[in-house]
C-alpha cells in the first residue's frame, strides 16, 4: 500500500505541475512510512519539501496555495498529530466554498495516516475519522488496499474540493497486484468485497481485513457473510449498503474508534431507518472500547478481533435458535 500511495503521488506530481506535496519528513527522509520515498529527490524541493513542525501552519500554507491555483497534498504525519490544526480544517477548509458562494474552490489534500495495530506509543495511533465526516464540506476516505490507495488517492487530487485522506497504518505492508489504469470503483462508491446471503459485515480502512477474516471463520461454522468496504466515509453510499441489507436482513458495523457517538452509531441509524421492515435483528456494532487509546501492550485487547465479530454475529436472533433470558439455544 505504501508502495501504491507512491505510485499515486508520484503520477500525480507528473501530470499535473500545479501538484505539491509537503508537510512533516516528507521531503529527503521519504517520510516515516516511506510513501513519499524518492519524491523530492526526482521532482526536486520545489515541488516536495519538509515545513516545520507546525500542523496549523501546513494546513493554512496549503488553503492559500489551492486559491492561488496549486493543489496541495500534505501529510500530517500521524492522527493525533492533525488535532493542533482542527480549527484550520473546521473553520477555513471546509467551509471556503460555501462562504465564497461557490466561487472558490479548494483543491487541496490532507494526508493523514490513522489508526492503530502497529504498538504507536500516546499521540501516534488514534481513530480520528468522526470529527471529519462530522464536519459538512469535507470528503472523508480511507482505503484497505493498494489498489483503492492508488485510485482513491489520484481521485482525490483531482478532486476540486478538499479531501481528508485516511491512510490506515497497520495496512501500509498489505500487498496486492495494482493496475495503474484506474478502472476501478468510482469515487464515492462501496465495494461488495465478499458476497453473502445471511449478514452483511459494514466495514473501512483497517478493519476490512479483520472483517473478511471473521467472514471466512464464519463460513466454516454454516454463516453467508457480505462484506462490504465503505472506501468512501463522507459522502456514504447509502445505496450499496441498503441493498446488501436488506438482501440479508443482518448488519454489522466495524470500526476500531469507540463506539460511543462512532461512525459505525450514524451507518447503524441510516440503515435502521432506510431497511427497518427487512431487518430480522437490530443492527450491532462492534467497536474499540470508550477509553483513551491505550499503549501498545493493551492495543490488541481495544482493536476488533474475529471473535468479537463472530460473537456479534451470533447475537443476531437467528430463526434456528429460541432466544431465552440470559442467552440463546439452539431449536
Amino acid at each position: 500500500m505504501a508502495q501504491a500511495l507512491n505510485a499515486a503521488l508520484r503520477d500525480a506530481l507528473t501530470d499535473d505541475e500545479t501538484v505539491l506535496v509537503f508537510g512533516e519528513d516528507v521531503g529527503p527522509l521519504g517520510g516515516v512510512f516511506r510513501v513519499t520515498d524518492g519524491l523530492t529527490r526526482d521532482f526536486g524541493e520545489d515541488r516536495c519539501f519538509d515545513t516545520p513542525l507546525a500542523e496549523s501552519g501546513i494546513v493554512g500554507h496549503a488553503v492559500g496555495l489551492a486559491m492561488g491555483g496549486f493543489r496541495p497534498v500534505v501529510e500530517m504525519q500521524f492522527d493525533a498529530f492533525a488535532y493542533p490544526a482542527f480549527e484550520q480544517i473546521t473553520s477555513h477548509v471546509a467551509k471556503l466554498r460555501n462562504r465564497t458562494r461557490g466561487r472558490v474552490e479548494l483543491p487541496m489534500v490532507i494526508r493523514i495516516p490513522y489508526a492503530g495495530g502497529i504498538g504507536g506509543v500516546e499521540h501516534h495511533c488514534d481513530s480520528s475519522e468522526v470529527y471529519y465526516t462530522h464536519t459538512p464540506g469535507l470528503t472523508v476516505v480511507t482505503p484497505s488496499t493498494p489498489q483503492d490507495a492508488y485510485d482513491l488517492l489520484r481521485d482525490a487530487i483531482e478532486s476540486p474540493d478538499p479531501v481528508v485522506f485516511l491512510e490506515p497504518k497497520c495496512r501500509y505492508w498489505a500487498k496486492q497486484p495494482v493496475s495503474f489504469e484506474r478502472s476501478g470503483t468510482a469515487f464515492d462508491r462501496a465495494a461488495i468485497r465478499r458476497n453473502g446471503d445471511d449478514v452483511t459485515l459494514i466495514a473501512y480502512g483497517p478493519m476490512v481485513a479483520t472483517a473478511l477474516e471473521a467472514a471466512e471463520a464464519a463460513a466454516e461454522e454454516g454463516r453467508s457473510v457480505e462484506v462490504i468496504d465503505l472506501r468512501t466515509l463522507s459522502p456514504v453510499d447509502d445505496e450499496t449498503i441498503v441493498e446488501s441489507v436488506r438482501k440479508t436482513g443482518r448488519a454489522v458495523v466495524v470500526h476500531e474508534a469507540s463506539g460511543f457517538c462512532g461512525y459505525g452509531a450514524e451507518i447503524a441509524a441510516r440503515v435502521t431507518e432506510r431497511c427497518f421492515h427487512h431487518l430480522h435483528a437490530p443492527v450491532l456494532r462492534v467497536t474499540g472500547f470508550d477509553v483513551p487509546y491505550p499503549p501498545p501492550k493493551l492495543e490488541t485487547h481495544h482493536l476488533p478481533s474475529v471473535d468479537r465479530i463472530l460473537d456479534a454475529i451470533d447475537r443476531l436472533q437467528w430463526d434456528d435458535e429460541v432466544v431465552v433470558a440470559g442467552g440463546a439455544l439452539d431449536g
